[in-house]
């Protein structure tokens, strides 16, 4: 009977440890473990991004002031000519039979009007001598007048024709190199109410400039003089530095959205960039060098039941290291203390390059850990709700 009681009390014991036992883990397991990250020191740049097209600083349109079929190409894509260089040509059949025509239009007026001029003579001998009305001398006065504008007017078509002529000699304007030709051998080209482009020329592909949108929230923060990095898609392992140049007033909307257009200069010695290439740009609005910075991720992080931090530790103006930027938001970390207790601290927040953000405090140091996020763990064993106190590798453009 002793024995049966025995039994029954060691199994009552084993079953309520046993109970205890599965609780505290069970507990240990939904405890949230957290995950840290650290509170660095280094420099950090504000930036503003939009993005842009690249073009030569200055092209040029060649077109044809006359119609007709292209005779002659003398130039092709990425030709480099100089100012003056034959291009191509106008088949210049129509325009030479336009000047033979004037020319002899020419002739006709001349003649004409050296025949009215000795008729103009004679008339005036006759009328000296009484033998001619009055009215009579007088028309033959006005046919002089006549034919006297009659070879000006032929001459103005000859060099008209000329000029029509040469137009079908397509010269570069400019010395560059060229970037389109719209043109083949044997095409038919029509100016009627505009000159159609056959060749655009690019001035100095040495400069090149950026047309970059910016929307109208952010253009106050553009000014003249700016530095700029920017990259593009072909050489996605390299950032090229430019310089705003101007800031158009001239806006443009589209789908509600408004946007300024900001020019960019930009070096190009080597030729690597071409024109049309898409620029990712960061407009450099402000930077700090040797400041503690954080992570957003831990800026954003707050716990359920989130303590409240002390007022006396945002770090007063006065105490801020010499050099950063003048911090004008608060924001609050969490760090665990040597109790393991869960404590709130208040931060001073400067610049932010969107990563991570600039931190002053006295309760905050460099290399101290901070509660970014929590990871529930899934394991019943204690080391799964063990906190995470490895630093999380960050990734920052710019800085």
């Amino acid at each position: 009977m002793k024995k049966k009681l025995l039994i029954t009390v060691v199994l009552v014991v084993l079953a309520v440890v046993i109970t205890l036992v599965v609780h505290h883990a069970t507990a240990a397991a939904a405890t949230p473990a957290y995950r840290f990250v650290t509170v660095e020191r280094g420099d950090i740049q504000a930036t503003v991004s939009a993005t842009g097209i690249l073009n030569a600083v200055t092209t040029v349109s060649v077109g044809t002031q006359v119609s007709g079929q292209v005779a002659e190409l003398h130039a092709d894509f990425n030709d480099h000519v100089t100012k003056g260089q034959l291009l191509a040509r106008i088949d210049p059949t129509l325009a030479q039979q336009a000047v033979a025509d004037a020319q002899a239009n020419l002739q006709k007026a001349d003649a004409q009007a050296q025949q009215s001029q000795r008729d103009n003579a004679r008339n005036q001998q006759l009328f000296n001598d009484g033998l001619v009305a009055k009215s009579a001398y007088e028309q033959t006065q006005s046919t002089v007048a006549v034919s006297v504008a009659d070879v000006k007017s032929a001459q103005v078509a000859l060099d008209r024709a000329k000029q029509n002529l040469a137009y079908t000699n397509i010269d570069s304007p400019i010395g560059g190199v060229i970037v389109e030709r719209d043109v083949q051998q044997g095409q038919t080209v029509a100016a009627s109410l505009s000159a159609p482009q056959l060749f655009l020329i690019a001035n100095d592909l040495s400069q090149m400039q950026i047309l970059a949108q910016v929307g109208e929230s952010d253009i106050d923060q553009i000014k003249q003089g700016q530095n700029v990095n920017f990259t593009v898609q072909a050489l996605p392992n390299r950032t090229f530095k430019g310089t705003v140049q101007q800031v158009r007033l001239q806006s443009t909307t589209t789908d509600n959205v408004v946007d300024y257009t900001v020019v960019v200069a930009v070096g190009n010695p080597k030729g690597e960039l071409l024109p049309g290439m898409t620029a990712r740009v960061d407009f450099l609005t402000n930077a700090a060098a040797n400041v503690l910075m954080v992570s957003n991720a831990a800026l954003r992080f707050r716990p359920p039941a989130a303590p409240a931090p002390s007022s006396s530790t945002i770090a007063p103006a006065s105490r801020r290291p010499a050099g950063t930027a003048r911090a004008v938001k608060t924001g609050t970390l969490y760090y665990v203390d040597g109790q393991g207790k869960l404590t709130a601290a208040s931060a001073s927040t400067g610049i932010t390059d969107g990563i991570v953000t600039e931190v002053q405090g006295q309760d905050i140091k460099e290399g101290m850990q901070v509660v970014a996020g929590t990871v529930t763990a899934v394991s019943s064993t204690p080391a799964a709700a063990a906190p995470l106190t490895a630093t999380q590798p960050r990734s920052r453009g710019g800085v």
